[in-house]
């Protein structure tokens, strides 16, 4: 018996190492939880396109919208271990919806597993033109003149853009009314259409929209000032210590060989480090990360703490 298990074991190995050196030799699907025109969609294109040229085979933008991104997360979680599913995901489906949702169908820390981090990207407060106020104090005195009637829109129930509103809330002691959409994309076209007072977004998406005047920035939510925007505030100056934004990394499901996790998070990393990439990244005002999937584990566990406690602050609860 105990040499039939050798041998089991060494076939094992032996089968593990033929498929990692073998990998990949199809299509490789980039799930983005996402509608169209967000960060999350915009990096599982620039990256999958540059992984595709790496690797040598297809790698295509999956977009699967709804709950925060529970729903994208929910697919690549279910997906078979073998490398040829990927999750683009910012925190929400990471570190927000396990504090929001009653029920979760994955356990981002047991379903899926790191590959990389991608980016951090800097959130931008910006109203519509309409919008009066053109500082923050200015905001603040407006929305405390008018509580539960301004509003704000994000990418989803739990998203970046939900919880920087109710940190601003706490913040600020100001009372707005948080109006969810299907991604950044959508809940961007809704604040340009004055659908809505103001949103807090990723960059991105937002930086056309402010060069163009079709929309107001009033600050930056990172505690530095935005490379690009120099001039412009952050909230911090006006909030002490507020700080939101959103991040992105790649993940795998879970029992995903660990040969094939190290290869793609090599490619990525390479991907990372090129000058178009890293062009890419300084226009959005982004910072590349890198690094192991050990890194983008601990970015997890800190930021499900983190926003936890403000979940748990502003009383947030998704039915």
């Amino acid at each position: 018996m105990r040499v039939r298990s050798l041998l089991l074991t060494g076939c094992a190995l032996i089968a593990g190492s033929v498929g990692a050196q073998s990998y990949p030799n199809r299509t490789i699907r980039m799930v983005s939880p996402y509608a169209p025109g967000g960060g999350t969609d915009h990096f599982a294109r620039i990256i999958g396109q540059k992984l595709a040229e790496a690797l040598g085979v297809s790698v295509v933008t999956d977009n699967r919208p709804g709950a925060g991104g529970a729903i994208g997360a929910d697919v690549v979680a279910k997906s078979a271990p073998d490398g040829y599913t990927l999750l683009m995901s910012s925190p929400s489906p990471l570190v927000v919806s396990p504090h929001l949702l009653k029920s979760m169908p994955y356990d981002p820390q047991k379903d899926l597993a790191p590959v990389v981090w991608i980016a951090a990207v800097p959130a931008l407060m910006v109203v519509h033109p309409s919008i009066p106020a053109k500082t923050v104090p200015e905001f603040i005195k407006l929305a405390k003149s008018k509580p539960g009637q301004l509003t704000y829109s994000s990418s989803g129930n739990g998203g970046t853009g939900h919880l920087a509103g109710a940190l601003f809330d706490l913040g600020a002691g100001t009372k707005m009314i948080h109006v969810p959409y299907k991604g950044t994309g959508p809940a961007t076209t809704a604040l340009v259409a004055g659908e809505v007072t103001l949103s807090f977004g990723e960059s991105i998406a937002l930086l056309p929209h402010i060069k163009s005047g079709r929309l107001r920035a009033l600050a930056v939510t990172t505690l530095k000032r935005f490379p690009i925007l120099p001039d412009l505030p952050t909230v911090a100056e006006t909030i002490p210590g507020y700080i939101a934004g959103p991040w992105y990394g790649i993940l795998v499901p879970a029992k995903t060989p660990a040969d094939i996790v190290a290869k793609l998070n090599g490619a990525v990393g390479s991907i990372l480090r090129m000058p178009d990439i890293q062009a890419n990244l300084a226009n959005a005002g982004a910072e590349a990360k890198g690094g192991s999937p050990a890194d983008l584990a601990a970015q997890i566990k800190d930021e499900s703490e983190r926003w936890g406690r403000v979940i748990k602050a502003a009383g947030i609860k998704v039915e």
